[in-house]
């Protein structure tokens, strides 16, 4: 039997509407710490993002990384509907981590389906 290990995607943005970038993680307040701190240089210090503005939870990081190249293919108005359907405003849920839950769940007809129940 193997134990249930959450990974995360996540969106980072500087502001509303402003440059996103996305990653994906096991460790989501560590790693938004290390983004909020500049531990690690690249886009997110060069660019600002540094806000926490959407991020949903999959059962294993294999799975989440197959969506975060999923949405790194997104178009980045899709990309933006997803954010306001969970941050309409753009907050920075860094503080909200532990209230929120998003739970990717694909469509029935994928063959990831069964991964996630």
């Amino acid at each position: 039997m193997t134990s249930f290990m959450s990974a995360f995607v996540y969106m980072l943005s500087e502001k509303p509407r402003g440059v996103i970038y996305t990653g994906v993680t096991a460790d989501l307040t560590g790693r938004i710490w290390e983004h909020k701190n500049e531990v690690h240089e690249g886009f997110t210090s060069r660019y600002k993002a540094k806000n926490l503005v959407w991020f949903e939870t999959h059962p294993n990081i294999v799975l989440a990384i197959q969506r975060e190249k999923s949405l790194k293919r997104y178009l980045r108005e899709w990309k933006i509907a997803l954010i306001e359907g969970l941050n309409p405003t753009w907050l920075d849920l860094y503080e909200r981590v532990d209230e929120i839950e998003n739970v990717y769940k694909p469509n029935k007809n994928t063959r990831m389906w069964n991964d996630y129940n």
